[in-house]
C-alpha cells in the first residue's frame, strides 16, 4: 500500500513538473512573439519589453493560443497576417521548448 502511495505521489510530482515546464515554454514563446511584434511596430528599449509583457499577459484571457493571435493580429494590422503570426508562434514555441529543456537538463 505504501508503494502505491509513493508511486502516485511520484507521478503527481512528475506531472506537476511537466506542467510547470510547459507553462515556462509558452511564456517564453509569448515573450519572443512580443519582442518580434514590437520590432515590427518600431518599439525599442523599455517600450519593446513592456509590449512583450502585454503579449504574455494576453495569453491568460482564455485557454489556447487564440487570445495571443488576436492581440498580435489586432496590433500588427497590415504588418503580419494570421498565418504569419501562427507560423511565428510555432517557430518560437520550438525555440522556447529547446531553451527551457536545455536549462532544465543543466539544473
Amino acid at each position: 500500500m505504501v508503494d502505491i502511495k509513493k508511486s502516485s505521489a511520484s507521478q503527481e510530482a512528475s506531472h506537476a513538473k511537466k506542467e510547470e515546464l510547459e507553462f515556462k515554454v509558452v511564456a517564453r514563446r509569448n515573450k519572443m512573439a512580443g519582442l518580434w511584434a514590437a520590432e515590427l511596430l518600431g518599439l525599442i528599449g523599455q517600450a519593446s519589453k513592456d509590449y512583450a509583457r502585454e503579449v504574455m499577459h494576453a495569453d491568460f484571457e482564455e485557454k489556447g493560443d487564440e487570445d495571443v493571435v488576436r492581440k498580435l493580429a489586432k496590433d500588427l494590422h497590415g504588418k503580419a497576417d494570421h498565418q504569419t503570426i501562427r507560423q511565428k508562434l510555432a517557430d518560437f514555441l520550438h525555440i522556447a521548448r529547446k531553451e527551457v529543456h536545455d536549462e532544465h537538463k543543466g539544473s
